[in-house]
């Protein structure tokens, strides 16, 4: 394949790629904590052989897949008045327990389920110092403090565990808001406060996902039509020689 071609296809990958990582953000838009996505890429760049007509070594840049980043902006709080809805201000993850290990995440849509555990809307549990938080009907009006402490009429029934990561990014994500340490040990976080009744917004700008959308058409139509003149030239010249007396 020309070495044109192999450039444009490059470009046109990197823009389907950028395409998938925007619908994303879009279709998470109400997803409680979701955390955009933004696709990065690198300039690879290799040297070839002079084509026909040229001298010296040519140089050639291709666009390369270097993955995606997670935006750790904070999102609004809105306000949802339910008393388990709990958002995370500052650094933080809530810890719940899942069926394959301990997970992490933002989204603070809690309920309590039919044992009266504090669980999340998939039914995990929630982790509190102790495990799991259970309230029962002698408790009362349940308070959560802002350090996560939760409290009954009878007094203290636990304290919701937040925890921190030395490498926040190097989480694992696992749905749309649920995450594994990949290896990392979770740490006590200590700069945080926690509101009840609110939840953490996702921190998708939907004008700007729409903007990077359009900007990211544009490329792919112009490396498009890039790739459509390159074969348009090449079908002539097979046409001409194929035209000439032999």
């Amino acid at each position: 394949m020309d070495n044109s071609l192999l450039i444009s296809l490059s470009h046109q990958v990197a823009s389907y790629r950028s395409m998938d990582v925007i619908a994303n953000n879009l279709a998470n838009l109400s997803t409680p904590a979701y955390q955009r996505e933004e696709q990065t890429f690198q300039e690879y760049v290799t040297q070839v052989a002079p084509a026909e007509g040229q001298t010296g070594t040519q140089t050639l840049s291709f666009v390369q897949d270097a993955g995606v980043v997670r935006d750790l902006t904070e999102g609004r709080f809105d306000t949802t008045s339910a008393p388990f809805d709990l958002a995370i201000h500052g650094k933080g993850y809530f810890a719940v327990q899942t069926a394959q290990g301990e997970r992490y995440t933002r989204n603070g849509h809690f309920t309590l389920d039919a044992g009266g555990q504090i669980v999340t809307s998939n039914g995990d549990p929630v982790q509190g110092d102790g495990g799991a938080i259970t309230i029962t009907p002698d408790d009362g009006d349940i308070d959560i403090a802002q350090d996560g402490t939760v409290s009954g009429k009878n007094g203290i029934i636990g304290k919701i565990r937040v925890v921190d990561f030395a490498n926040e990014r190097g989480l694992v994500k696992e749905g749309a808001s649920l995450y594994a340490a990949n290896g990392q040990s979770p740490a006590s976080a200590d700069n945080f406060t926690l509101h009840s009744g609110m939840l953490e917004s996702s921190n998708v700008e939907p004008v700007i996902e729409i903007s990077h959308m359009i900007e990211v058409m544009r490329a792919y139509q112009a490396t498009a039509t890039l790739t459509q003149t390159q074969e348009d030239l090449m079908r002539q010249a097979i046409d001409k020689l194929g035209a000439m007396p032999s």
